[in-house]
């Protein structure tokens, strides 16, 4: 083998090598940098608390969701401006924040609807697109299906060709009732002293607990000639209030209570009150709700809780005493002297504390209450709505009397 074609030789290997590589450098994602270390929105990075507006936009450029952050935290404007979940919010743009760009997907703007990243002008765009303002740079970008190998989403930054799949799955909301913040009150149902029902056609009903520490409630007035039904139903009435979540949300003004709306009235041992007025319309169960303070039956639930906490208190201190003179065996600590509660170190200033926690209480939830229609799960509305044949024994249909027999054997 002459010279010249070993020379030949190495001339092809050397080029051989160098489209080797080129290919396999067009085989990796494009990126900042290394593959899989550039980030999805590197202008976020550092700057989430920067973030001020989100706008959230989905098919025939139809705006889902605007969300503002303003004086009193974040709103929607979609719905009149009422709280949005900042968890849920936060939980999204840090997750965007750390996304990274893990593989390279299609150019071709006709190949995009199967990944969900065609524009969001199209009438059936699958993807949302959601807009960021208050960075240095607005990001904009739509975040399309997710990925069926694994996690993450298909993502495209808008006027970008290319379209990436990103390291996180990135969940949008895709209306903005899921963007509210939708828990309403929480008023265990062991506060609760009575439930009082009222129908449109002003017949009604009361459940009612005698003492704060009995199971179950008692229906008043029971008809004549029946009898209280199951106390599970009764018992039921009073949890309504306890961990109420709502489903939407809209302006008073834009939707007020009906003709045949019910009222009810939740009032509690420690002197709290929480008035709802509930109707149906369109298949959707409407409240509306406010609280108040019952001052008489504040004060009586606050001479019951501090009777109860000195009866409670020397209970203690007695056995306290017994421990420390009795000649078996003894915990150490069983022979301490509890800690004299306020309620008896100070009465005045007890009584004053725990009537400033329930005027409190009833500020925040008004704050929630105030100028707002809430749209309230079914099974809720069921219980605001009871009707009194609920509470009440079935009546046992009496059977007709046997024909008498005519004559004969």
């Amino acid at each position: 083998m002459n010279q010249k074609t070993l020379i030949g030789l190495a001339i092809a290997a050397l080029i051989a090598i160098v489209v080797a590589v080129v290919l396999n450098q067009r085989s990796q994602p494009r990126s900042e940098g290394a593959a899989g270390s550039a980030w999805l929105a590197p202008e976020l990075r550092e700057h989430v608390n920067d973030v001020s507006r989100i706008v959230v936009t989905g098919a025939g450029n139809t705006v889902v969701a605007t969300l503002e952050r303003g004086a009193n935290g974040w709103t929607l404007a979609e719905k009149g401006g009422y709280a949005a979940d900042t968890g849920k919010l936060r939980e999204f743009l840090l997750k965007l924040a750390d996304a990274k760009l893990v593989e390279e997907k299609t150019a071709n703007k006709d190949k995009y609807a199967t990944l969900g990243v065609e524009d969001v002008a199209d009438q059936g765009a699958k993807g949302l697109q959601v807009e960021l303002d208050g960075l240095a740079q607005p990001l904009k970008l739509i975040v399309g299906n997710a990925s069926t190998r694994g996690s993450g989403n298909f993502v495209r930054r808008v006027g970008e060709a290319q379209s990436w799949l990103a390291s996180t799955t990135l969940s949008v909301p895709k209306s903005a009732a899921e963007w509210l913040r939708k828990d309403l009150v929480d008023v265990p149902a062991t506060r609760i002293e009575s439930v009082a029902i009222t129908h449109a056609d002003g017949k009604g009903f009361r459940v009612f607990k005698a003492n704060e520490g009995d199971a179950n409630f008692t229906l008043a007035d029971i008809p004549k000639g029946r009898e209280a039904g199951s106390e599970f139903t009764a018992n039921g009435l009073a949890s309504t209030l306890s961990g109420l979540n709502f489903e939407d949300v809209v302006p008073a003004r834009d939707e007020a209570p009906g003709e045949k709306a019910v009222k009810t009235r939740y009032a509690a041992f420690d002197g709290l009150v929480v008035d709802a007025i509930a109707w149906e319309k369109d298949g959707k169960h409407y409240a509306q709700f406010k609280a108040s303070l019952d001052a008489a039956q504040a004060d009586k639930g606050i001479a019951a809780a501090q009777a109860k906490a000195k009866a409670d208190f020397e209970t203690m201190t007695a056995a306290a005493e017994a421990a420390r003179t009795s000649k078996e065996a003894q915990p150490e600590d069983a022979k301490d002297d509890p800690v004299k509660p306020s309620s008896i170190d100070d009465p005045a200033k007890d009584r004053e504390d725990r009537l400033a926690a329930v005027n409190r209480e009833i500020a925040a939830l008004n704050a929630h209450f105030d100028g707002w229609t809430f749209v309230l799960p079914a099974y809720k509305y069921a219980n605001i709505d009871k009707p009194l044949e609920d509470l009440l024994k079935p009546v046992e249909e009496k059977k007709p009397a046997a024909p008498a027999k005519k004559g004969g054997k």
